[in-house]
């Protein structure tokens, strides 16, 4: 029976084929039709020809547009286009795109999302520096529907391109690396198989899989952007809905196996801690917009966490919460109070 989730990494092929190339630029979508032409131009702005670079737009049966005659008419032959023949779900479009793939190198660039001019060369030189490397990825920036910088702090892992040594204790804590900013070894990927496991999470239990066993370089240049606040896809659904709490505390049970015997109980305190404390800020931007799916969120930190830092949290969103309630009983009032008035004056 076909799982959407696989429970273990799927196994990736190496590729057999006759044309194997440097680059492997896949690109996974699904209802983000308003973004994939943004993201497309950003890369054939910098595209080599064919010979060195496949460009691929793999579709899960987007029902937003017609993808592929947009792929068409921006890409004019340079992009190819595949759509699945039954929507498979995300962590499926991935595993398709890395066996689909016939480059060195492999940018699962999501069709949300962007990069600057200059990302592949820098990323070419890591790999070139630092060959033992199993991916290498470069810092990034948050933009949200508007194409505009979101005012989120990315501090940068080193001042200079390099290795980044003993980085699982520091990626297996926290989410550091947001896709559109990453490129992976194939080989990598035969190695260690595809995503899998959850829909939430899935790529930061992936890059700390590839830490654990791989050498990661490094380049703080930002050339990256990593779209948020745009109320479409996997991380938006599954913050209204509460998924997101439930898989992060199953990734953080993956990931555990990951880190040396001796570091993991420190490591998954740290990172629970992390966590809770992130759903709490999730509650916080969900409050005025979604009430119930931000409830959600502040007793999803609670359950992972019962830190004291995360009690300062909920006390927090609930100090919100009762002073915003008050603000609107107070114009509620006022309103009412007001058409009263001018009921009376017009009598």
């Amino acid at each position: 029976m076909f799982n959407k989730t696989p429970e273990n990494p799927p196994k990736i092929k190496p590729y057999n084929g006759n044309d194997s190339i440097l680059w492997s630029v896949m690109i996974p979508v699904y209802n983000c039709f308003n973004y994939i032409e943004i993201t497309l131009n950003s890369v054939l702005q910098q595209a080599p020809s064919s010979e060195l670079m496949q460009i691929e737009v793999i579709d899960d049966c987007s029902t937003d547009g017609d993808v592929e005659k947009l792929v068409n008419e921006v890409g004019k032959g340079r992009i190819t286009y595949y759509r699945q023949q039954e929507n498979v779900g995300s962590l499926r479009n991935f595993e398709t795109c890395i066996n689909r793939s016939k480059g060195k190198y492999i940018h699962l660039l999501h069709g949300d999302d962007k990069i600057d001019f200059g990302f592949y060369n820098e990323i070419e030189t890591l790999f070139h520096n630092f060959p033992q490397a199993g991916a290498a990825f470069t810092n990034f920036k948050y933009i949200d529907s508007k194409n505009k910088l979101v005012d989120i702090k990315n501090k940068k892992i080193l001042d200079s391109p390099g290795e980044i040594h003993n980085f699982i204790d520091m990626i297996a804590v926290q989410q550091l690396i947001q896709p559109p900013a990453i490129v992976v070894k194939r080989t990598t990927y035969e190695t260690l198989g595809s995503f899998f496991a959850v829909h939430y999470g899935e790529d930061w239990e992936m890059w700390t899989r590839i830490a654990s066993k791989f050498p990661m370089a490094y380049s703080p240049k930002y050339l990256a952007f990593y779209r948020v606040n745009h109320g479409i896809g996997i991380s938006h659904n599954s913050f209204i809905s509460g998924q997101n709490v439930m898989d992060m505390k199953k990734v953080i049970n993956i990931i555990k196996n990951y880190i040396p015997v001796n570091k993991q109980s420190k490591i998954e305190k740290a990172s629970l801690k992390y966590y809770a404390k992130y759903c709490a800020k999730v509650a916080n931007s969900l409050l005025l917009d979604n009430k119930d799916a931000a409830f959600r969120q502040i007793r999803g930190a609670w359950s992972i966490s019962k830190d004291y830092k995360t009690l300062l949290w909920i006390v927090r969103f609930y100090s919100m919460y009762i002073l915003r309630y008050k603000q609107i009983e107070n114009l509620w009032y006022s309103t009412k109070k007001n058409v009263s008035k001018i009921k009376l004056n017009n009598f």
